[in-house]
């Protein structure tokens, strides 16, 4: 086994680099390879998670990545080690030139984050945390909120227009909303979930998400001694996730039974 703290030294130097070159290029905030409907993939996308790989492989080139940007994952057996990225979280964000936005990257084994980083550059904080040493935001240790009702709480979502898992767009909002003291979307996962560990908000749901937006902040929230959990999952890699302090954990879980 190698040592997590080398696996995360390894992460934040990833997520250094490539927000480093998002913001040395941010005047080509706007540069497309496509333009969807409701969603936008940026050529900086591309080249900062080809910047993190190339970190990675520095550190350890016999590992097997797996980004956002890949049209197909490298081949491996499940006891290899696997770096997940997401080079850019929050890309509508980005292109608009709003600051919540951020780049997340952890390495996985067997089907367990290890280790992960997530920097926000332009919020200037950088989240990190390994499977056996406390959550840290730019250096200093944190912790979910002490909230346990749920009636109290703020919830962080989405807004996906493809949200699939049969889930009707919107329904888990408005149940959110219906439950929580005011839900929230800000546009990226990662630092929702990242939040939620900061003790900025009490939890995290998202329907449609994939891995490469939640590993990291993931395991971020559980070391800050929160719960987070994939509660189902869809067709092409997505998943229902579900991130809290805990405390409210298994109310919210039992009012989107049915929903989603």
């Amino acid at each position: 086994m190698i040592n997590t703290t080398d696996l995360l030294a390894c992460a934040v130097d990833a997520v250094q680099v490539a927000t480093k070159h998002a913001l040395d290029n941010i005047s080509r905030r706007t540069e497309t390879v496509r333009l969807a409907e409701h969603d936008v993939k940026l050529c900086l996308d591309i080249e900062c998670q080809a910047k993190a790989e190339e970190v990675i492989k520095k550190h350890f080139p016999d590992h097997a990545t797996l980004g956002e940007e890949d049209v197909v994952a490298e081949e491996h057996s499940a006891d290899d080690y696997e770096w997940v990225i997401d080079p850019i979280d929050g890309t509508v964000n980005f292109s608009h030139g709003l600051p919540f936005w951020g780049c997340s990257i952890a390495v996985q084994r067997n089907g367990e984050a290890l280790a992960g980083a997530v920097l926000a550059p332009e919020v200037d904080q950088l989240f990190e945390a390994t499977i056996d040493s406390p959550s840290l935001c730019n250096g200093k240790p944190i912790e979910v909120s002490k909230n346990a009702v749920l009636s109290d709480s703020v919830i962080y979502t989405g807004a996906d227009h493809n949200v699939g898992l049969d889930c009707q767009q919107f329904a888990f909002f408005n149940k959110i909303a219906d439950k929580c003291q005011r839900p929230r979307m800000l546009g990226c996962a990662s630092l929702d979930l990242c939040r939620v560990a900061l003790g900025e908000g009490d939890g995290y749901f998202e329907s449609g998400i994939y891995i490469w937006d939640i590993i990291a902040a993931g395991l971020i929230v559980r070391q800050a001694g929160g719960t987070a959990e994939v509660i189902g999952k869809g067709t092409e890699g997505r998943l229902m996730f579900l991130g809290t302090n805990g405390l409210i954990h298994e109310e919210l879980k039992a009012e989107l039974v049915g929903i989603v």
